[in-house]
């Protein structure tokens, strides 16, 4: 990884960081090191980054805040690439907006709905980042990233910079096709409405008060674990099963919200993992359905359960 991160540093792409902890990059805190940690300073950056790492032949990962995402204790081999500062440009023109895909989630809906601009409420309180939430197409109360998205500006593996249309983003129930496709969300524009401000952000703000007072955020956690086999609720499901405040090792499932895995004593990957697996199979026997995960696992030596 030498000369990989030598010709990171004469491209001048951003901040870099070498065994880096991803626990310090997670939401979860859980995570063990990169091979090379890269926090590009602007989209040319992230393109010679991606440039780099393609000649060279690595693995690659990008992430944004962190959420929705467990790495494995062992880390991840190869270069990660953190969309952050550098990536979190904001522009508003009427009633569209620009957003870098580094953008917190969290401060653009605040930012947004103290401009008078609808749209975006339904997300007040989820973590992450835009990236991170067209990439999963993200979404809450009844109202998803797909319902507002424009177009989302994409880097591909093999260099190429495009702006994909929301319609041909073959988004589904938190799906998107930057999944299959490995696609970065550089920036996105969302299609917003005026509207009354107290009102926007007395909505944006119940929105945010739900969770807050629903989802256990006072400890580490990657947001939801289970995706919701519809017409049923994970969460639901996992409480009728007697699983509310099961634990293994560090690791919980949520005594307030059962679709909730926190870490409640530093907890390490394993542990989450063998609580998915327990939890899945107890549903599998209990109910018959077979539970997805809707948080991604990545890292050396993880074994999906």
């Amino acid at each position: 990884m030498e000369h990989v991160i030598q010709k990171l540093k004469e491209k001048e792409v951003g901040t870099i960081k070498v065994s880096e902890p991803l626990s310090q990059h997670t939401t979860w805190k859980i995570g063990g090191p990169a091979d090379v940690l890269v926090e590009p300073a602007n989209i040319e950056g992230l393109i010679n980054t991606m440039e780099i790492v393609k000649e060279a032949g690595v693995p690659w990962r990008a992430i944004g805040r962190g959420s929705n995402l467990l790495v494995s204790d062992e880390g991840i081999e190869g270069v990660v690439i953190k969309l952050g500062k550098g990536l979190d440009h904001l522009e508003i023109d009427d009633e569209e907006i620009t957003v870098g895909g580094g953008y917190p989630l969290i401060k653009l809906v605040t930012i947004i709905s103290r401009q008078g601009l609808s749209g975006l409420e339904f997300a007040g309180g989820i973590p992450g980042s835009v990236g991170g939430a067209v990439f999963m197409n993200a979404g809450a109360h009844g109202a998803e990233v797909a319902d507002i998205l424009i177009k989302a500006r994409v880097l591909y593996p093999d260099g190429r910079l495009e702006w994909i249309k929301g319609s041909d983003m073959e988004f589904s129930y938190r799906t998107s096709r930057l999944q299959h496709e490995k696609g970065i969300c550089v920036e996105a524009v969302f299609k917003l409405k005026k509207g009354e401000k107290e009102e926007i952000v007395k909505h944006m703000q119940k929105n945010k008060d739900y969770r807050r007072e629903t989802q256990p955020w006072s400890h580490p956690t990657c947001g939801s674990v289970f995706r919701n086999p519809l017409p049923n609720h994970a969460g639901a499901l996992i409480e009728e099963a007697g699983l509310k405040g099961y634990q293994i090792g560090g690791a919980q499932i949520s005594d307030m919200h059962a679709n909730f895995i926190v870490n409640v004593d530093s907890a390490k990957a394993e542990d989450v993992l063998n609580l998915i697996k327990h939890a899945k199979e107890t549903i599998k026997e209990s109910k018959g359905i077979e539970m997805e995960t809707e948080v991604e696992m990545i890292g050396r030596k993880l074994k999906t359960p």
